[in-house]
């Protein structure tokens, strides 16, 4: 552990928002002589990103890195999770889990770039967000130096932290001065709120929670149609138009905003121990998972299919607990690719009140074969005698174990 006089250089992950300016000023007090750079990362939040610059050089510092990083997240961490179906616990689709490791990155190559001996965050010690981060630099940089101030200071309420930025001149809007009836992170795969009002589990949530998406129940009375092209895996095209991962990503979301899709409400397991509830909204993230599924579902091998969801679970959790570069997620991953080659191809799908209804699939790749499926004459293609001794030899080892006298 660097002493405070020795931190020479650290790069700060900024919103300009209280916490993180507050933070950049905390550093610039407690570690004298030390020069602060931030960097702002625009990944589909949608917010305007001009203000944290203005509040980082009211702050004085002198390299302000801001960055839309929309298109490298879709692109290179997004897409490569939704090849795997990836679900942690079941159900959440892993937004804010994905995001970490990219914003973490560039901090670090900002810091190499710049000559940082030091990164920090504004993650608390009560979250996954500090493993997700911290994790990613010692992967990519072993020996950076990371300064957490929340598991370091005494400012451990908002009242605290109102205080020290008045005391230091740090501006606060009057719409941040009150508490905040739940925490949001954003971006563009999803929202996420927790905390204060969604604390009790039992509690329902009160529709300001809600960010990205309408009430199913208020959705319009009316089916939006669609169709999605797939290449290996990927999202290429909506309605027959090529767009950009982002670009893909961002129209999905608005029909899944205007048709009430993806949302959730779970309680879920926190890699440091303890369980959080928390509310999720991933419109266009639902969307593309439902079609994806359909497209692997007449392209891929059955073995090939079901090892990859055997799988699928450990994947989803090395990314929620911040292993993405861990060489193991690094193997799944390559693996995975493996499996999405045949995935080519479209599907149709209709979306009504929080539904995604997959309505037709097709693919030069297709396995599907109507004459081997069919009820009809099938013209000699399946010979439904051969099924007997399939059956009498999966029976065999049954059989054996019934007349030993074993029943389970």
């Amino acid at each position: 552990m660097k002493g405070k006089g020795s931190v020479k250089k650290v790069v700060l992950a900024y919103s300009g928002g209280l916490d993180t300016s507050v933070i950049l000023r905390w550093l610039q007090v407690t570690y004298p002589g030390c020069e602060v750079v931030t960097f702002t990362a625009d990944l589909g939040q949608g917010e305007e990103l001009e203000p944290a610059r203005k509040k980082a050089e009211m702050a004085g510092v002198k390299e302000i890195f801001i960055e839309d990083l929309r298109e490298e997240f879709t692109r290179d961490f997004v897409a490569p999770m939704m090849r795997a179906n990836a679900l942690y616990e079941g159900v959440y689709l892993l937004g804010t889990s994905i995001a970490r490791p990219l914003i973490a990155k560039r901090q670090i190559e900002i810091a190499n770039a710049v000559g940082a001996d030091a990164v920090s965050h504004g993650a608390t010690g009560k979250g996954n967000d500090q493993v997700r981060f911290e994790l990613t630099y010692y992967a990519l940089k072993p020996d950076i130096h990371v300064i957490a101030p929340w598991r370091i200071w005494d400012l451990e309420s908002r009242t605290k932290l109102i205080e020290f930025a008045e005391k230091h001149q740090i501006p606060i809007a009057k719409d941040k001065r009150g508490e905040a009836p739940f925490s949001v992170d954003a971006n563009l795969l999803h929202s996420s709120s927790e905390g204060k009002v969604l604390e009790e589990p039992w509690e329902e949530p009160p529709d300001i929670v809600y960010q990205r998406t309408i009430s199913p129940m208020e959705a319009p009375d009316r089916v939006t149609e669609i169709s999605i092209d797939f290449e290996r895996g990927d999202p290429v095209a909506l309605n027959g138009e090529t767009l950009s991962y982002a670009a893909l990503l961002t129209r999905l979301n608005e029909l899944g905003r205007a048709n009430g899709i993806g949302r959730v409400d779970l309680v879920e397991n926190r890699f440091v121990g303890m369980k959080s509830r928390g509310v999720y909204e991933t419109p266009g993230g639902t969307i593309w998972h439902v079609a994806h599924r359909a497209m692997e579902s007449i392209t891929m091998d059955r073995e090939v299919m079901h090892l990859r969801d055997e799988l699928m679970p450990r994947y989803a959790k090395l990314i929620y607990n911040g292993f993405w570069f861990a060489p193991e997620r690094r193997m799944l991953q390559a693996m995975i690719d493996q499996s999405q080659e045949p995935v080519s191809g479209t599907v149709r799908l209709k979306l009504y009140k929080g539904n995604v209804i997959v309505t037709g699939r097709k693919s030069p790749n297709s396995l599907y074969s109507l004459r081997h499926v069919t009820f009809e004459e099938d013209a000699g293609a399946y010979n439904q005698a051969d099924a007997e001794g399939f059956i009498r030899l999966n029976a065999l080892r049954l059989r054996l174990a019934a007349a030993g006298g074993r029943r389970n």
